[in-house]
């Protein structure tokens, strides 16, 4: 199997505002139409002041509704990529993007949908509500957290698809200008008797958490996170939202041990851009450590196992991934691995970008 190409260009075909710091990209692929189901996201290579930077955003289109492609990205405070977007990209210019991936998504059921959002949060839990309301008979109830009213995102949306499945969906607003902050008693009460419901979370960490403990024994918990994990460069874009389900290390970082050198004869080589370098091989370190340390830029946005930006093909030797929730398994039969996450467990191990 071939690799596909990482990166593909794509056409704003339209942007619509959809408050004062939140935009809808219309996005058309040159290669024609992207598989995705709904609740994926995708990542955008963006120029910033002379850099390549890597942000992952949902899709708020489903591809059961939506003939069209819409990403929604929200502008915050030093958010290098959101505010770069909102500030530069106008109707007719191009995005690179790569496929979608994620595991944010809707299993075969027909039991009650409850999502639960914070702000942005919004945008891929209204995808998998045109999802489950266009295909399945499924009950569909949302609970919206937002800072005030001018900060509601696709209050048009959701009115039309109530109007479009009237009885099916049910939209509950809390506005925190008005109550404060959501509350777990409010969580429950949301939840009523359906134990047995689905449940989507998606908004800032403490919004999370906070559903996450309210919800517990309820049913299935789904989780997508805004940004990425410290340490990375660059800064991170807050508004970003690359799924990932809460990341537990075996070890606390606190106290988790420096690598260590491996066996003399133990190395990392990296093929990338025509460029080969080989390094010692140190223990506990991922190739795309391993990358870095030999002095290459490899691709990465996530660094949590979610994106596939950082996707390489191991030629010789094998790496075991500590998380993956972007790779098919025909890709990882092909060698395929996602170099945030892969451990070498041979003394010589040879990765290629390609």
């Amino acid at each position: 199997m071939a690799k596909p190409p990482l990166f593909q260009r794509a056409t704003v075909t339209r942007i619509v505002k959809e408050s004062a710091d939140a935009r809808t990209y219309v996005l058309a692929p040159h290669d024609g139409p992207i598989a995705y189901r709904a609740g994926q996201f995708c990542t955008f290579r963006v120029p910033v002041d002379g850099q390549d930077l890597f942000r992952s955003y949902s899709m708020s289109s489903a591809p059961e509704i939506d003939a069209e492609l819409f990403t929604t990205v929200k502008r915050v405070p030093g958010g290098r990529v959101s505010n770069w977007l909102h500030d530069n990209i106008v109707e007719g210019d191009e995005l690179e993007m790569t496929r979608a991936s994620g595991r944010f998504c809707l299993r075969d059921t027909d039991v009650p949908l409850l999502g639960y959002s914070g702000g942005s949060g919004i945008t891929p839990i209204l995808s998998l509500a045109k999802s489950a309301l266009a295909t399945t008979g499924r009950r569909v109830r949302l609970l919206c957290a937002d800072r005030d009213r001018e900060s509601v995102l696709f209050e048009a949306a959701l009115t039309e698809l109530a109007d479009r499945y009237p009885g099916r969906l049910e939209v509950i607003r809390h506005l925190d200008s008005d109550g404060g902050y959501l509350t777990p008693e409010s969580i429950r009460d949301f939840v009523r008797d359906e134990g047995g419901a689905d449940h989507y979370i998606c908004g800032p960490e403490l919004f999370m958490e906070m559903a996450e403990n309210a919800l517990t024994g309820t049913g299935l918990v789904y989780s997508e996170r805004f940004g990425v994990p410290e340490p990375v460069v660059p800064p991170v874009d807050d508004a970003s939202t690359t799924p990932a389900e809460p990341q537990k290390p075996a070890v606390s970082p606190a106290v988790e041990p420096a690598a260590a050198a491996a066996p003399s004869d133990s190395t990392v080589t990296i093929i990338l851009n025509r460029k080969k370098r080989t390094v010692p091989r140190k223990d506990g370190e991922t190739l795309l450590e391993s990358a870095r340390r030999a002095g290459l830029a490899p691709p990465f946005s996530c660094e949590a196992g979610n994106c596939a930006t950082c996707m390489a093909r191991v030629t010789k030797g094998h790496a075991t991934l500590r998380q993956n929730n972007a790779l098919t398994d025909e890709e990882l039969d092909e060698g395929y691995v996602l170099t945030c996450q892969a451990i070498p467990d041979t003394d010589a191990i040879t990765v290629d970008y390609e």
